[in-house]
């Protein structure tokens, strides 16, 4: 003789279960997306195309494509003495912010000395100051230190505005790291900087890559600070060409496009080739 048992269902928790994959939640995300992407096919879609054609069609896409307008860009010297420039400058910052974030995120995560919550919530602060609020201060301080029309006078600058996000991304990984593997290369005869060189920093790599590819894209994208401090057309950013060619070419709307878009270029390559380093850098960030 054989008994039924009956199966009990598990006691209920109270909490209704969320599902994020939803039609809605799709369809939020595909609007975000469409919102953050249409300018910068626009962009690059109208250096295809004539300006007749944009101003009989704006939304139109190229028919025929014409390619003239790129040609037209990539042929300049101005383009590529500003590519130059844009270059120098964005990897110049660059090093510098994750030489310096990384040399001081690691002393407020590793060292334990007197007020150095203070001086952590010091940089913390410096999320919070605009930098157009310090131009006109800035741009005398350069100007007594006879930095003006100088790659210096754009570098220091987009440096001292990066570290504050840059050691706050960096100081959790930092933190996270177990003291027990700072003891085993301590047994091993590692110094702190021999730690830092060759523990540290591979364990916070996502990390690294996000600061320096924050750092990149700020600097190559930047205008106000390099439109005020570079004075010769010589040392002009890809920004400043934009401007300079559309000023120049004011009827000229493919061509300012296309202009345009090469300039971006780069930043946007090198933002889409990190990507998913970068989210790993910010989920661990805020984990710690």
């Amino acid at each position: 003789m054989t008994m039924a048992v009956n199966s009990v269902p598990p006691p209920s928790t109270g909490r209704r279960q969320v599902s994020y994959g939803t039609p809605l939640t799709y369809a939020l995300a595909l609007a975000i997306a469409a919102v953050s992407i249409a300018p910068v096919l626009y962009v690059v879609i109208g250096g295809f195309r004539t300006t007749p054609q944009i101003v009989a069609d704006p939304a139109g896409l190229p028919d025929p494509i014409v390619w003239d307008n790129y040609a037209r860009v990539l042929t300049q010297s101005n383009f590529w003495q500003q590519a130059f420039n844009s270059a120098v400058i964005a990897l110049g910052t660059t090093l510098a912010v994750v030489v310096l974030g990384l040399a001081a995120a690691f002393v407020l995560a590793r060292y334990s000395f007197r007020g150095r919550e203070g001086l952590y919530t010091f940089f913390t602060l410096g999320l919070l100051f605009p930098a157009g609020a310090a131009i006109l201060p800035l741009y005398l301080m350069l100007r007594d230190l006879n930095l003006i029309n100088s790659y210096y006078a754009v570098i220091l600058p987009q440096v001292a505005f990066s570290l504050p996000l840059t050691i706050v991304i960096l100081r959790p990984f930092l933190s996270a790291i177990p003291r027990e593997l700072e003891d085993a290369a301590a047994i091993d005869g590692a110094s702190r900087l021999g730690f830092l060189w060759r523990v540290a920093m591979p364990l916070s790599r996502p990390a690294l890559v996000t600061v320096g590819v924050l750092a990149f894209v700020a600097s190559w994208n930047s205008f106000l600070l390099p439109l005020l401090v570079l004075s010769d057309v010589n040392l002009h950013t890809l920004p400043l060409g934009v401007q300079n060619f559309s000023s120049q070419y004011t009827t000229d709307t493919a061509g300012v496009l296309a202009f345009t878009s090469l300039a971006m270029l780069p930043a946007l390559l090198f933002f889409t080739l990190a990507e998913k380093q970068i989210v790993g850098g910010l989920q661990g960030a805020v984990k710690g």
